[in-house]
């Protein structure tokens, strides 16, 4: 069974509270920074957007407000407001299209990372090729016993890779749309989450058979198995430089794994111990987002063990709904080197009354709720640029969202 499938069976089932000792990792303990490779400022689109205002989370799950969006100058005064970018305090996206075409619900959706394309991952065992631009549908790619939970694209946006519930992960020649000769495996249950390393050489797996794979995508073989888990694990993630592999689980833990040695660096857990089902890696790479439930979103200092920022407001408590990142700024504005932050991250997650909200990652204001699927939201992706969301659920749809600047001819395909 998929994700998207009967949720008696596959939904993530919450472990009880367990006594840890040294032995089961290193709770909340801090170790040497020396132990992470240094982060980075700037990826991609978003990198030069994730400053944040970090202050630890009060005992209620919130995190202190940022006292202003106005920086002082050097001189001690302040710059006149209308010279100084304001952030918006909502944002705009408008549904451009459905998509049609997946016979059961769509556990996931990726766009590619030059925005060319969107693939999709359903229950009905097959993955979907969908033109980001039209809707238009380019490939079905079928071969999978079972339904499929996971997918992810290589950095060349050539390579799909899909993990099922028949234990193996498949790779896909997206421009021929075939399947590649070799599948990878060695899981033993069905596999939940997949991602991609930078280079796009290796690939990391989660498992419901508690484990942490990682693949040499050339000869399609285990790297290095990590125990990871004590519970199925829903989520991984590489970090921007590769060093770094996020995993997380439905016992509640989100552990930090060093790839070239294969050591648990950090391991965190927030005080309600509620069951984690999906991991992000913030662009710059310095904090983890975890989608809970709880009806939560956390923002990690995973360097440090704390937990900086609580997202609420949507309801997830039964299925693996994921989070992710994406970036806003002002509309219609030009960037002068001014020295004032002209962009912001955000926040977005699905929830089980088929709504998508997004939160301000410093402020936590709700940005913006789109509301469209008829049943849960379990997917949700930003473009490369983000003026483009994509969504999918239980409804077996695809939904796209963009901003009014980037708004065509809409279609329902």
């Amino acid at each position: 069974m998929s994700v998207t499938d009967l949720p008696s069976e596959h939904t993530p089932r919450p472990s009880p509270k367990r006594n840890r000792s040294d032995t089961d990792g290193e709770i909340l303990q801090s170790r040497e920074r020396s132990s992470f490779p240094p982060a980075q400022n700037g990826y991609g689109t978003h990198g030069d957007t994730f400053e944040l205002d970090e202050h630890n989370d009060q005992d209620d799950g919130y995190a202190y407000e940022d006292e202003s969006d106005i920086d002082p100058d050097a001189s001690g005064t302040q710059t006149p407001e209308e010279s100084i970018p304001q952030r918006p305090t909502k944002l705009n996206y408008r549904l451009r299209m459905t998509l049609h075409g997946h016979r059961r619900g769509v556990a996931a959706v990726k766009f590619s990372p030059d925005g060319r394309y969107i693939a999709s991952c359903s229950a009905d065992s097959t993955i979907k090729i969908w033109d980001a631009k039209t809707g238009a549908a380019i490939h079905t790619l079928e071969g999978h016993l079972a339904g499929v939970s996971t997918i992810a694209w290589s950095p060349d946006s050539t390579v799909l890779a899909s993990g099922s519930d028949d234990k193996s992960i498949r790779l896909w020649d997206v421009v021929k749309g075939t399947a590649m000769s070799t599948p990878l495996l060695g899981h033993h249950n069905y596999i939940y989450s997949i991602a991609f390393s930078p280079k796009g050489n290796m690939l990391v797996s989660g498992s419901y058979d508690e484990a942490v794979f990682l693949w040499d995508v050339r000869t399609a073989r285990v790297m290095r198995s990590l125990p990871a888990h004590s519970d199925p694990v829903s989520g991984v993630d590489f970090v921007r430089d590769g060093t770094l592999v996020a995993s997380c689980s439905t016992d509640g833990l989100i552990r930090i794994w060093d790839t070239s040695t294969g050591q648990c660096l950090k391991t965190l857990v927030h005080e309600d111990n509620a069951p984690v089902t999906s991991v992000r890696f913030s662009p710059n790479g310095k904090f983890v987002l975890a989608a809970t439930l709880d009806s939560s979103v956390r923002l990690w200092n995973y360097v440090e063990g704390r937990c900086v920022k609580t997202y609420q407001g949507h309801r997830n408590q039964k299925y693996s709904i994921n989070a992710c990142f994406g970036s806003y700024g002002v509309q219609g504005a030009v960037r002068v080197d001014s020295g004032h932050q002209t962009t912001w991250a955000f926040a977005v997650c699905g929830d089980e009354h088929g709504r998508v909200i997004m939160w301000d990652v410093n402020s936590k204001d709700v940005l913006q709720v789109m509301a469209g699927h008829e049943k849960a939201v379990l997917g949700v992706d930003t473009s490369p640029s983000s003026e483009a969301i994509a969504t999918c659920g239980l409804d077996g749809t695809i939904k796209v969202w963009t901003l009014p600047s980037a708004l065509g001819n809409g279609s329902d395909a």
